[in-house]
């Protein structure tokens, strides 16, 4: 059902402020572990920091892990991270074991990042008045479905790394700003239709990256973009020209400009390092460490991304499972 109502309402109040919320200095640590479903579908096992095979959410749980993030494609090929079936299968499981939950949308029907921001098969050919109703069915589908099986989502993602906007080219930050930010807060306004007290994340990749974070949310919020929260993605090894090091502490830095700048919490959305890497874990634990020091206490939450992943899984060597699906010592960080 076409939902153009929508759009004409949305925009009329001109003003809206930004929620000035307080968090404990003590960040939630999760993972999102979207891959989990998948990963058992084929067979393998997880073992625990001491090698006895367990489910993953409860390995998550052992080793200090209070919340779960999982993301959601439109139209899979294969079905996996579909918002329907395999995405409120794991949100049930994340609720009984006593986890919370964040939605993450990607708004294509496969990975979207920096890089790619490919519009679903089935809207390729839509205006962008579809585009905005798209991005609101399929929220609400998505959302409705999963709190309908009991489960309440604790934050929403809207959209995915979306450093140049998403929903390409009608959504491309750099080429139009107000349709990025127009379809950030159809997403938002869909979510909260759902959820109204859930958190929406607006979620850039390079934490180190001050202008470009300032770059996106000023425009955000200069088109009528609302967001609750500013997440960050955080892979310390792989930040170009810094050492691990120096890229937490230019991460710590552009979150507390956030902060500053645009009176919202924070948090790391995905933080990862190579499986083997023997400073793995003093390289998360400074950064957990780093995001209790933001200032106002505003650093929220904290997400190792896809911990469950044995090397090579899908060609990934950030998990932090051995050869063997036995739990690296990166695990321990959280506790």
């Amino acid at each position: 059902m076409k939902l153009s109502k929508w759009a004409i309402s949305a925009f009329v109040a001109a003003a809206f402020a930004f929620p000035v919320l307080s968090y404990s200095a003590a960040p939630i640590k999760g993972a999102d572990v979207s891959w989990m479903s998948e990963i058992e579908a084929n067979g393998i096992s997880f073992y625990n920091r001491s090698g006895v095979k367990k489910d993953i959410l409860a390995i998550m749980k052992e080793q200090g892990m209070t919340a779960v993030r999982l993301r959601v494609w439109v139209n899979p090929a294969d079905g996996w991270y579909s918002g329907t079936q395999d995405v409120v299968a794991k949100a049930k499981r994340a609720k009984a074991a006593g986890l919370k939950v964040m939605i993450d949308f990607h708004y294509s029907d496969s990975w979207a990042d920096p890089g790619k921001q490919t519009k679903p098969a089935a809207w390729k050919n839509y205006t962008f008045q579809q585009l905005m109703d798209a991005v609101w069915g399929s929220t609400i589908y998505t959302l409705q479905a999963v709190k309908d099986a009991g489960v309440t989502v604790d934050w929403v993602q809207v959209g995915n790394e979306t450093n140049n906007g998403m929903l390409w080219d009608d959504g491309k930050a750099s080429s139009n700003m107000k349709n990025y930010a127009w379809l950030t807060t159809t997403g938002y306004n869909a979510a909260k239709s759902v959820y109204p007290s859930t958190k929406v994340v607006v979620q850039l990749a390079q934490c180190p990256d001050n202008a470009k974070v300032r770059w996106i949310f000023d425009g955000l919020k200069a088109n009528g973009g609302k967001f609750d929260v500013i997440g960050a993605s955080s892979y310390p090894t792989n930040a170009t020209g810094y050492t691990w090091q120096t890229a937490n502490t230019a991460c710590l830095n552009n979150l507390n400009d956030m902060v500053s700048r645009y009176a919202v919490p924070v948090m790391i959305s995905e933080i990862g390092v190579p499986w083997d890497h023997t400073q793995a874990q003093t390289i998360v634990k400074d950064m957990i460490t780093k995001l209790g020091q933001v200032s106002g206490s505003k650093g929220l939450a904290i997400f190792y991304w896809a911990p469950e992943a044995r090397p090579g899984w899908k060609g990934y060597t950030l998990g932090a499972m051995d050869n063997n699906g036995k739990a690296t010592a990166v695990w321990d960080a959280f506790k």
